[in-house]
């Protein structure tokens, strides 16, 4: 089942698609799609709707993140050996934890804005996990059942924030509009085997990365049990599970030299996921 919310921002409606590809309404049958929508219960409810009984959405509005109300946006860095090495870094020996803020949630296709004195904008292709059931303390065996679905998240960082400027990674992830999110969330029962999803971006029809989950470090199960350990996780709360290589950061030259490749005005990323749909964004500047 995949589920959307559509509309202007801080207007969204929840939406389902269908299999012929239909934007359904779903306002008649829940307020919207956030923590008290993502429950087996509730989902095993949506999931007995017949799409045709619901009003066709006319248009294409707006998509916008397909979970309301998300209370933490948890990420986890160098999840992949290859993204480790081209960064530099060595491999975790547990996994690296990281907050996105909240306030840089947006829906998939919204422009992502340079931030203000920003040099080094880059991009970073997601696969995103949705809680719906409270996790504390769960075992890696159980800690899929405590998932309601995926979705595709670009993780846009601020390389200078993020390295140079001291202090935590969280500076130069947080900014504005650096968390596209969307277009569906796709319910587990639709993705068994999250371990299994071929990954891409692209900046102006350029291939940049191109990735498959199976080369986690850490999979999906590991990430949510072991985050658990350290915090509880709410129905609603994103985990984002790290990158393949291709940012442009690491980026080399023919010769095999740091050749790194940022984003600017006007660039237009596009990347997907296998099953999870696909993103849009344009690059515009700062805007206060």
């Amino acid at each position: 089942m995949k589920l959307m919310r559509f509309g202007p921002p801080g207007k969204e409606r929840p939406g389902l698609l269908d299999e012929e590809g239909v934007l359904r309404d779903l306002s008649a049958v829940v307020p919207d799609i956030g923590p008290a929508q993502l429950s087996d219960a509730m989902l095993a409810r949506l999931r007995r709707l017949k799409p045709a009984s619901l009003p066709a959405v006319r248009g294409r509005p707006r998509r916008g993140c397909p979970v309301a109300g998300i209370g933490k946006f948890i990420a986890i860095g160098l999840n992949y050996a290859d993204h480790a090495a081209e960064a530099g870094m060595p491999i975790p020996r547990e996994p690296v934890i990281f907050t996105k803020a909240i306030s840089c949630i947006q829906g998939p296709h919204d422009d992502v804005m340079l931030p203000k004195g920003s040099k080094k904008t880059d991009w970073e292709a997601e696969l995103g996990v949705v809680i719906g059931k409270t996790a504390r303390h769960v075992t890696q065996k159980d800690a899929l059942s405590h998932v309601a679905g995926y979705c595709a998240v670009n993780d846009v960082s601020e390389r200078e924030f993020q390295i140079e400027r001291g202090g935590t990674w969280d500076k130069g992830k947080g900014c504005d509009t650096f968390g596209p999110i969307g277009p569906w969330l796709v319910t587990r029962d639709e993705i068994p085997d999250p371990q299994r999803l071929f990954i891409w971006l692209d900046v102006n029809g350029e291939r940049m990365q191109t990735g498959n989950t199976r080369t986690m470090i850490f999979p999906v199960a590991k990430l949510v049990s072991y985050v658990s350990q350290f915090m509880t996780l709410n129905p609603g709360d994103v985990i984002t599970t790290g990158t393949p290589p291709g940012v442009g950061m690491g980026r080399r030259d023919a010769q095999g030299q740091p050749a790194p490749r940022f984003l600017k005005k006007g660039d237009v990323m596009t990347m997907s996921i296998q099953g999870l749909g696909e993103q849009r964004q344009r690059i515009v500047p700062f805007r206060a």
